[in-house]
């Protein structure tokens, strides 16, 4: 069954270029992996919403995310707030 995951990242002030472009230079040809886009959410707000095959393919690339993650960690301000699972309902 589709999941989905989704984080949300506040970006330090003037980091937000250093930011984004840490998250445009990974592949994203993980497998399992549908479709990924960044939204921002406000000023230095941003969040990532991945669309994965199953719960099992999202849980394999976590290594993958984190590995990302760390590429940029030092832009963030305070934690990220991921969330993660299955599609119960397709409304569309």
């Amino acid at each position: 069954m589709t999941a989905f995951n989704a984080v949300r990242f506040k970006v330090k002030q003037g980091r937000e270029q250093e930011f984004l472009d840490a998250h445009a230079s990974v592949p994203r040809d993980w497998p399992g992996l549908r479709h990924v886009n960044m939204i921002q959410t406000g000023p230095s707000s941003y969040c990532i919403i991945g669309e994965w095959d199953d719960m099992d393919a999202m849980a394999a690339a976590r290594p993958n995310m984190i590995a990302t993650l760390d590429r940029f960690r030092d832009t963030l301000e305070g934690d990220t707030d991921p969330v993660s699972g299955p599609v119960v309902l397709e409304l569309k």
